[in-house]
């Protein structure tokens, strides 16, 4: 009997995977199948407010920033908001002087306290600034409005502790660790940086080397300080330093040291959580590639008081369901958008802030109408509106009414990163011309008639890492068009995205417009 209910539940939630047709971990029988999120989540940070986990991710340049997700089960998550609006203290976060890809928020940390949520995160330097910065984010609650307060001083891949004396601390550093204590409000710094680590970690796999650790997140549980942090980079494990003070002395130990799951990329990264009956799990990533830095949940182990992930140090892959109060419902984060509405969805990010004046989801009821501004390719074309790409396969294709172009205009559909490659209408001599562009090169090309409308499709795939590009006239019968594009990280660590876009390599071509339809997903 409890083979077949555990049948029919398995059988279910394949029924809700397809009809979402999105990656979703829960298998429908009380275990789940890592990735949490078979996409680009990376350096998550993860805490619980009474029944509710949220999860915080970094997203650098793209805005709004700092992407939070809500769950009640740590397995089905949902997008909750974002923690920055906008990037406001350099110009070229407009696309104005140059660009700031690379830059706004990195390895976020966030924490409760005093019915107030705090999100951290540090700005690099030599990434186009000539210094870096950190940010708190502070907000009543988790969708915002949040405030946003930024130090003048650098706190590396930050980790917020609220102590329970009343103090409000900060570890960072690359390879170095620090402790900085905050002022009380948690607004400004109020003491020195401290060292607390510069030993290295030896490597658990050669036991050979010092690998410097960074991406650090703190805890307090039993009067003892964790401080749990990655070293080795992408094939890396997980180390945990451990002490009665929080300014030490610390002693380490590799508490995960496995890549089984994707190799030979490690498990490294991200937050430990309690839950109501005690257990601990935490939320850490894996890179894969070009379709980015994934999240995967694992249990703690609590053994002779070090908390050890997985099955003592070793990935499982599928595990029980967290004990969590009830079962709940098959969901994913937001993907497939047919611009219905007046605020722009969850599910979206633009290259940069974006141009309020050229955007908008009310001139035309359920379109989404991008304008265009100059530029000279994709790179620097403002207001381009992006989404995960997601694996091990996915695809997106949109509808495009072309009515509102106008001479130098190029709009179109494609993937996001450097390089990047999309098919597109440039319009030239009141003509249309289909075009299929790998990173600045015109591949493919064909005069359009008197089509209104083209529809594009692009497929992705982990196995190679390639993107593929498709055209319709009909909606119906796709024809593939150009070559195929091998996904790269020009940008490093921001993996490949779907995006939209409009612009103009003309003065008469500002404020022509495309009229996107619907943006779909799926998961093939």
């Amino acid at each position: 009997m409890k083979k077949l209910i555990g049948g029919v539940a398995f059988l279910l939630a394949m029924q809700l995977n397809a009809q979402n047709q999105v990656w979703n971990p829960d298998n429908g029988d009380g275990t789940f199948t890592n990735p949490i999120m078979w996409g680009d989540w990376p350096d998550p940070d993860i805490i619980r407010v009474g029944d509710d986990f949220y999860m915080v991710s970094t997203s650098m340049h793209y805005v709004p920033g700092c992407p939070i997700v809500k769950s009640k089960d740590l397995i089905n998550w949902e997008l909750a908001g974002y923690a920055v609006e906008s990037y406001d203290e350099d110009p070229k976060y407009n696309l104005d002087g140059g660009n700031l890809y690379l830059n706004g928020s990195w390895a976020a940390t966030i924490r409760h306290h005093k019915n107030k949520f705090y999100v951290g995160f540090c700005t690099p330097y030599g990434w186009g600034r000539e210094t870096g910065h950190y940010s708190m984010c502070i907000a009543d609650k988790i969708e915002g409005p949040w405030e946003r307060v930024q130090f003048p001083e650098y706190l590396y891949d930050p980790g917020l502790l609220f102590d329970d004396d009343g103090k409000i601390y900060v570890v960072h550093g690359q390879h170095h660790l620090y402790v900085t204590e905050l002022a009380s409000d948690a607004r400004s710094v109020k003491g020195e940086n401290k060292l607390i680590w510069d030993k290295g970690i030896l490597n658990p796999n050669t036991q050979q080397g010092k690998a410097g650790m960074e991406g650090s997140h703190v805890y307090k549980v039993n009067g003892m300080y964790y401080i749990l942090c990655p070293a080795g980079g992408t094939e890396g494990w997980q180390v945990c330093l451990r002490s009665e003070s929080i300014y030490g002395p610390y002693e380490s130990k590799v508490i995960m040291n496995d890549f089984s799951s994707y190799p030979p990329n490690g498990m490294h990264q991200g937050g430990m959580v309690q839950l109501r009956n005690g257990d601990w799990w935490f939320m850490i990533m894996q890179d894969r590639g070009p379709i980015g830095r994934v999240p995967n949940l694992v249990p703690v182990q609590w053994i002779d008081g070090w908390p050890m992930l997985g099955d003592q140090g070793k990935d499982l892959i599928t595990y029980p369901k967290p004990a969590v109060k009830k079962q709940y419902p098959i969901i994913s984060p937001a993907t497939t958008d047919e611009f219905a509405g007046k605020k722009l969805g969850l599910q979206w990010q633009w290259n940069h802030n974006p141009d309020p004046d050229k955007w908008s989801l009310t001139d035309r009821k359920g379109y989404m109408r991008l304008k265009a501004s100059k530029a000279t390719s994709l790179k620097d074309a403002r207001n381009t509106l992006t989404q995960r790409v997601q694996g091990p396969s996915s695809e997106g294709s949109v509808e495009i009414d072309l009515t509102g172009l106008r001479n130098g205009n190029v709009a179109g559909f494609g993937i996001f990163e450097f390089p990047y490659a999309f098919v597109g209408v440039r319009k030239e001599n009141n003509r249309n011309e289909l075009i299929m562009c790998n990173d600045g090169v015109i591949i493919d090309s064909l005069m359009l008639k008197n089509e209104n409308k083209i529809w594009v499709r692009v497929r992705v795939t982990d196995k190679d890492f390639t993107a593929r590009f498709y055209y319709s006239a009909d909606g119906h019968a796709y024809h593939p068009i150009g070559n195929v594009l091998s996904m790269g990280l020009g940008l490093p660590w921001t993996a490949n995205r779907f995006a939209l876009f409009n612009y103009s390599l003309t003065d008469e071509g500002v404020d022509g417009y495309a009229d996107f339809n619907w943006f779909r997903f799926t998961n093939k």
